[in-house]
């Protein structure tokens, strides 16, 4: 295992993925914008929240969504309501409510996967495959870290069973899961990317 630099040693790592994160944003943004229903950026984060811990209750998505219960309740029957979330009484406890995503929920959340690593492969198709490489193995390292706060966060925020989390999910950001990144004998493979991205294609943050 690594051990910590010196004070400040990750600020420079820190700024760069900062800036990467903004411009996996726009890409983001291109998944974000296939198909229907239309879906807020609050919404799909708690699509992926739910996704990424199936039976996950009120509170704890609340918790991982930074939101109070009032506006979460809200939130969920607004994509109940859509045909992406169903809410059930926990088996165990009557006084709380598993989430869980409906069929066509994940549908969508596949559809729009598969716009965005369509814009990925076309970026990664610029990279040597060292660099790609090196890249993957990166992410794979941050995944697993940004994975344990997660994992803490969530079993400090939820009462009695623990929900069971999914590893292939969306980290609760705006990047892609390792699982998407294409490989790099793929990337190179990929055909000539576009000339950028478009600027409309930034998320909304309403």
């Amino acid at each position: 295992m690594s051990r910590p630099g010196p004070p400040g040693a990750q600020e420079e790592p820190a700024a760069v993925l900062g800036a990467a994160a903004e411009l996996l944003a726009v890409l983001y943004a291109r998944g974000q914008d296939a198909g229907a229903p239309a879906v807020s950026p609050s919404q799909w984060r708690a699509l992926l929240a739910v996704e990424a811990a199936e039976g996950i209750n009120l509170r704890a998505l609340g918790s991982l969504l930074d939101s109070r219960p009032p506006s979460v309740t809200r939130l969920c029957g607004r994509l109940e309501a859509m045909g992406l979330l169903t809410r059930a009484p926990h088996p165990s406890s009557r006084r709380e409510v598993e989430l869980r995503l409906t069929p066509r929920a994940r549908a969508l959340l596949d559809e729009r996967r598969t716009v965005r690593e369509r814009a990925l492969t076309a970026v990664l198709a610029r990279m040597t495959p060292e660099d790609v490489d090196a890249l993957v193995t990166g992410l794979v390292a941050f995944q697993e870290a940004a994975a344990g706060l997660f994992s803490a966060d969530l079993a400090a925020s939820t009462p009695g069973p623990a929900a069971t989390a999914n590893p292939n999910a969306d980290v609760l950001t705006a990047a892609p899961r390792v699982d998407d990144v294409p490989s790099s004998s793929a990337a190179q493979a990929a055909a000539t990317p576009p000339a950028g991205p478009r600027a409309g294609g930034i998320p909304d943050t309403a």
